[in-house]
């Protein structure tokens, strides 16, 4: 492979990825005037403007966005490929960028990464916990773990298990009142809400049963959140009853800091899955993290607990 168009083109896809020339400088370990220095040269040799530069911000053209579609991933295939060959026959070694949503990453995933690293002690996790959907080709993400990603072009699922939200509160809230016998009776209830953190709307209370009846439950709102985290520690200081993903709810449920209300009715959340880039040939760092994570989930009953009601 010429070498210099190696260079062009790797300083073009990180430069795309990150939409800053200092961005793809600090992942290629070079200068910020070095990284535009190749994508220009790249530009000449192709004779089209693959970005529209400003002080303030850098954008693919057309010509780019078509250019960046067609190689990004190909390109990556082969960067994996050499960088396994190098290591010894597809070795699992490497960083491994993960995006992680912080509250199952920390409960339920960091614990699997203890096993992970004696398996796999040439591989360093790099963990990023944010709740928004991250692009992984574009940020350079390896892997992610949460619910509801879209599944863009490119892009796999492999679930790990089926999420219930539940109806919750804490006990000294039900000491002051009782708890409801039936949904109509969340009316009397001061409720926490959620505000989606991408569409900014209120998620509304849909419940439904085993017996396939569903009513839209209503509330006193106090508070509105839009972090499940802290929506969870409101509803565990006592402030109102709140509807909660189980893999949030379990740990407050299993040490008493909060009651599960109205049991068998819950809503439906998206499955929670591990998501990766799909390529003809998988890194290895990637893939055994993947079946790790898919094997421990099974192993320690996610999509069972995940599920109780």
């Amino acid at each position: 492979m010429h070498t210099d168009l190696a260079i062009h083109l790797d300083a073009f896809v990180a430069a795309a990825d990150g939409a800053s020339f200092s961005a793809a400088a600090r992942r290629l370990g070079l200068t910020p005037a070095a990284v535009s220095k190749s994508v220009a040269r790249l530009e000449a040799g192709l004779g089209v403007r693959l970005f529209q530069r400003s002080t303030r911000s850098l954008s693919l053209t057309e010509e780019g966005e078509r250019l960046y579609r067609q190689v990004r991933l190909p390109w990556a295939e082969i960067g994996d490929a050499l960088a396994e060959s190098r290591g010894g026959a597809g070795k699992p070694a490497g960083a491994l960028k993960i995006s992680l949503a912080p509250t199952v990453g920390r409960n339920y995933i960091v614990p699997l990464l203890d096993d992970f690293l004696r398996r796999y002690p040439d591989i360093q996790p790099d963990l990023r916990f944010d709740n928004r959907q991250v692009d992984l080709v574009r940020e350079g993400f390896d892997v992610a773990v949460g619910g509801g990603m879209e599944l863009t072009e490119g892009l796999v699922a492999r679930e790990l298990a089926r999420v219930r939200i539940v109806p919750v509160a804490a006990p000294g809230y039900l000491a002051r009142h009782p708890a409801p016998a039936e949904p109509a009776q969340l009316a009397q209830h001061a409720g926490l809400l959620r505000r989606h953190i991408m569409s900014g709307r209120l998620t509304p209370w849909v419940l439904g049963n085993g017996a396939g009846d569903e009513v839209v439950a209503t509330v006193r709102p106090v508070a509105v959140f839009d972090d499940p985290e802290a929506l969870a520690h409101a509803a565990a200081c006592g402030l109102g009853v709140a509807m909660l993903p189980m893999p949030h709810a379990l740990p407050l449920l299993e040490s008493g800091a909060l009651v599960r209300l109205l049991p068998g009715w819950y809503a439906a959340a998206k499955p929670l899955c591990i998501y990766y880039a799909s390529r003809k040939l998988l890194p290895a760092k990637v893939r055994v993290f993947v079946d790790h994570v898919v094997a421990e989930a099974e192993a320690r009953g996610y999509a069972r607990r995940f599920q109780e009601a």
